[in-house]
């Protein structure tokens, strides 16, 4: 009897040991970093900047109120995280003192210190020319699989009409040859009824498949339209620090008048290799009509749709001496009238997509069945909110203030 009372009290131990274990392990498979990243002197909210660990290939970005959450795996061993952004100097902190509650992080200018580099006469469209003369240098030539978190919203006037996001794989190919980028939904989830549409039903296409369109580098030709360089006047307005590295910030607008709407914005080209490693641009809206056939492709008649806005943002990130694409934001406002009739509803759309990890081993591309492609509605291919720990060890873009409302309004 007491043979048979130790052995059960071992096993007992050695099972109650066992659940303990497993439960610290899935508790504690990652180390969670929480923070608001504001500017040292001024205290505003630094939006959009890259948060990495460095010597790996994890990374978030902050949003637009400067908030981020960072997961960092407890097989890393990894001993501090890093921030980035224009003009600020790349900051480094421990990780293990940033584990626990909510942190601000106070983020410092870097001045700018111009060093002697070939400036080509200072030509601004040279430099372009040389960033993309440059693209086999600066950017992979081998395929890579990533991990990337997406989110779109649609909002009428400050109504929000449907949240939808999503942790999704991304066969990356090379910045070279002919090979099209491929994305898979690995999970998601949504809500159409924060509130309910009441006259027209508005719905985003080709979710993240057309965020990896912008990639401006690899597509010049679908993007901006930066395959004919004619089509734009360029100008060198200043100079900034990006991770360490003085770029130059080369301005451009259209030069010509084509039968599609081009674009204005700006360039960031790196001094050190020419590499492009940001680019932010908007539609020309002074021709509203042309504007306005870039965006629709179905409408009722009788609607009159006009583009109020619209911003891009397309950043890369410099991992052993190659770049890749890290963060992709479309914003979009736009506005609907009826003719003959006193209705008239303003509208926002908004999708954002940043690279959560890379690998370089074992690349296969998707089946046909499993890729999401661009005549896809994102928002029919997930499912309805449900569990609040959703994303377990996936690192997200921390949802904004009044997207996180509107999420627990939902769960309720």
């Amino acid at each position: 009897m007491k043979t048979f009372m130790l052995r059960f009290r071992t096993v007992l131990l050695l099972f109650l040991f066992s659940m303990i274990f497993v439960g610290a392990n899935s508790q504690s498979s990652y180390l969670l970093v929480r923070g608001i990243l504001k500017d040292s002197k001024t205290g505003e909210a630094i939006r959009f900047a890259a948060i990495t660990v460095p010597g790996t290939d994890i990374g978030t970005v902050s949003n637009s109120d400067g908030e981020f959450t960072l997961k960092v795996s407890n097989v890393l061993k990894a001993e501090y995280f890093e921030v980035s952004h224009i003009s600020y100097a790349t900051s480094r902190f421990k990780i293990s003192e940033a584990t626990g509650e909510v942190r601000t992080y106070l983020i410092e200018l870097q001045p700018v210190q111009l060093k002697e580099v070939p400036v080509i006469d200072a030509d601004a469209r040279k430099i372009v020319e040389m960033a993309f003369r440059n693209i086999r240098q600066n950017y992979s030539t081998e395929p890579n699989m990533m991990t990337g978190f997406y989110r779109e919203y649609i909002m009428q006037r400050r109504d929000y009409l449907s949240i939808s996001e999503a942790v999704v794989d991304i066969y990356n190919a090379p910045y070279q040859g002919f090979q099209n980028d491929q994305v898979k939904i690995f999970k998601g989830r949504k809500s159409s009824d924060v509130k309910n549409a009441d006259t027209l039903i508005v719905r985003l296409q080709g979710g993240p498949y057309v965020l990896l369109l912008l990639d401006i580098v690899k597509n010049t030709d679908l993007s901006i339209g930066l395959d004919d360089l004619d089509n734009y006047k360029y100008e060198i307005s200043r100079y900034v620090q990006i991770d360490d590295k003085l770029h130059w910030v080369v301005d451009f607008v259209p030069a010509v008048n084509r039968e599609n709407a081009l674009y204005k914005g700006k360039l960031y080209i790196s001094q050190e290799n020419y590499a492009i490693s940001r680019a932010e641009f908007s539609l020309d809206l002074s021709d509203e009509e042309k504007a306005a056939s870039s965006f629709i492709k179905k409408k009722p008649s009788g609607m009159v749709f006009a583009p109020v806005s619209t911003g891009y943002i397309v950043t890369f990130k410099e991992q052993e001496s190659r770049y890749y694409l890290n963060y992709v934001r479309v914003d979009l406002k736009f506005r609907c009238d009826w003719r003959k009739k006193l209705f008239r509803n303003t509208y926002t759309l908004m999708s954002e997509m940043a690279i959560t990890g890379r690998n370089s081993g074992n690349i296969v591309k998707f089946e046909n069945e499993d890729q999401f492609r661009s005549s896809m509605i994102f928002s029919e291919k997930v499912t309805d909110f449900s569990d609040p720990d959703f994303w377990g060890e996936h690192n997200i873009i921390e949802p904004e203030q009044s997207i996180e409302n509107a999420i627990r309004k939902l769960m309720k």
